[in-house]
């Protein structure tokens, strides 16, 4: 397409290819931890009641996650600049499509994400300090409340956003700094776990019905079982948190303009990074089966399962020691996310699909207005209070997104047979189809038993249709 060039030769004149293998990896794995794994593993095993269908779940969701993330290798070698998903659906399919998924990128998939880690970070800093808790109020009038929480969270994203915005070095730097601490921290927890209060009764009892499925009330505290539809609905709701958990891995992709030699190492930072987490993931919940008994794990207190276990562990300074953690992790996250989500609007406004000014660059080299735009609207996000059910209906809009993307690599191999390809999907056509066999499933399984809030995520994609005619009228 001809209106590629001008992107293409903007990137080589001023992107700054500052990032080498090791802070792509580092990308895709402080992008990837935030605060799930320390939470969903605890409303996963309401939903689904055993053991063994805990351990699936988390299995099975790295496993489509480094399906996803080496088929995506392909793509990224292919076009090895700014933009990464979007500029591949772009290239599959049409600019409707790709502006489909930008809008609801910008909607809400990276803001609504980036408001919701900011919360999580404040939320975790008031066990060190309670004056910064949602619970006190600063400012009320009427319905709207400001909470502490808020003002932390909101006070995070514009410092990291002022740190991106003054260019990619010091920001990369932080993003690998803390994701190193984030790992060691996270294996620190999985090892102390095992070594200082596992325990055999509670290993055996957790493992004793490891396939039963039941779910419990939190009402009534009473366990029932399930089967059929009802076990599936169980499925879809527990796989929510865990797809949640390892989302935003492809936020390298976006920044494939600043990475050293892209066509290697972009691959390579999503195969590296997905695994390094993937593992992390299984692992921390072998721990958790190892420490807490089941049943505390799916009643721990506000679902913080990793207090509970940091509790058996450390003792009463373990609820200090999870909150640090989850400081560090969400932190690092928003850094990854609030870098990458501006790529994505940079490459749309050279497109004609978004403000004008997100496609300049400032003299840092970076998408400075795209950045600041983006750092209101996540925000605003923050002052709403509805960033939770925004989340529930990014899910079904990131994978029907997830499933077109790699469905894109069967069309260019169709409409592109010649163009080079300096990687190629790994296992395909097997382990792509797979993907996309499993995700399909999944998505459906979420629209019939989530229709309140996936239905509404689809409902927020769909607005896109008017919007992108409506602004390619005014051209």
């Amino acid at each position: 397409m001809n209106q590629d060039n001008p992107i293409e030769s903007t990137e080589n004149e001023h992107f700054k290819r500052e990032l080498g293998l090791l802070d792509g990896t580092m990308l895709v794995v402080g992008s990837m931890i935030g605060s799930g794994i320390f939470i969903v593993s605890s409303d996963m095993v309401r939903q689904v009641g055993s053991a063994g269908w805990l351990i699936l779940l988390w299995a099975l969701t790295g496993l489509i996650t480094v399906v996803a993330a080496v088929s995506y290798g392909e793509l990224s070698a292919m076009f090895p600049k700014a933009g990464g998903q979007y500029v591949y659906l772009k290239e599959a399919y049409n600019k409707l499509i790709a502006f489909l998924y930008g809008w609801s990128f910008f909607a809400v998939i990276q803001t609504g994400t980036i408001a919701a880690v900011g919360v999580a970070f404040s939320k975790f800093a008031a066990y060190l300090y309670e004056p910064l808790s949602d619970q006190n109020i600063l400012f009320n009038i009427g319905s709207f409340k400001l909470n502490a929480a808020q003002v932390v969270s909101i006070i995070t994203i514009v410092f990291l956003t002022y740190l991106n915005s003054r260019g990619v070095k010091n920001s990369k730097k932080l993003q690998t700094f803390l994701s190193i601490i984030k790992i060691l921290s996270l294996a620190g927890l999985i090892v102390f776990g095992l070594m200082l209060a596992a325990k055999a009764d509670i290993w055996q009892a957790n493992w004793a019905d490891a396939w039963s499925t039941k779910s419990l009330n939190p009402d009534t505290g009473i366990w029932s079982s399930i089967s059929g539809t009802a076990l599936l609905a169980g499925i879809s709701a527990a796989m929510v948190g865990s797809l949640f958990s390892s989302d935003a891995w492809n936020g390298v992709t976006f920044i494939a303009g600043e990475i050293k030699n892209p066509q290697r190492n972009v691959g390579l930072s999503l195969f590296f990074g997905t695994l390094i987490v993937s593992l992390i993931y299984v692992l921390a919940n072998v721990m958790y089966l190892a420490v807490v008994p089941l049943n505390e794990i799916a009643t721990a207190p506000s679902d913080r399962v990793a207090v509970v276990a940091s509790q058996y562990i450390f003792g009463g300074i373990g609820t200090i020691i999870i909150a640090i953690m989850i400081m560090i992790s969400t932190f690092a996250c928003n850094n990854g996310l609030i870098m990458a989500g501006a790529r994505v609007y940079y490459t749309m406004a050279n497109d004609g699909l978004f403000f004008k000014k997100a496609g300049h660059l400032n003299d840092a080299g970076v998408p400075a207005w795209a950045l600041w735009v983006q750092c209101v609207w996540a925000s605003a996000l923050c002052l709403t209070g509805k960033y939770g059910d925004l989340l529930d209906f990014v899910v079904i809009i990131v994978l029907i997104f997830y499933i077109l993307t790699i469905y894109g690599i069967f069309r260019l191999r169709k409409s592109m047979p010649d163009a080079e390809r300096p990687y190629k999907a790994f296992g395909y056509p097997i382990l792509p189809l797979l993907y996309i066999a499993v995700a399909t499933a999944i998505s459906l399984a979420l629209l019939i038993w989530k229709t309140s809030t996936c239905g509404w995520g689809v409902l927020i994609m769909l607005i896109g249709i008017p919007i992108y005619y409506i602004i390619n009228k005014k051209e």
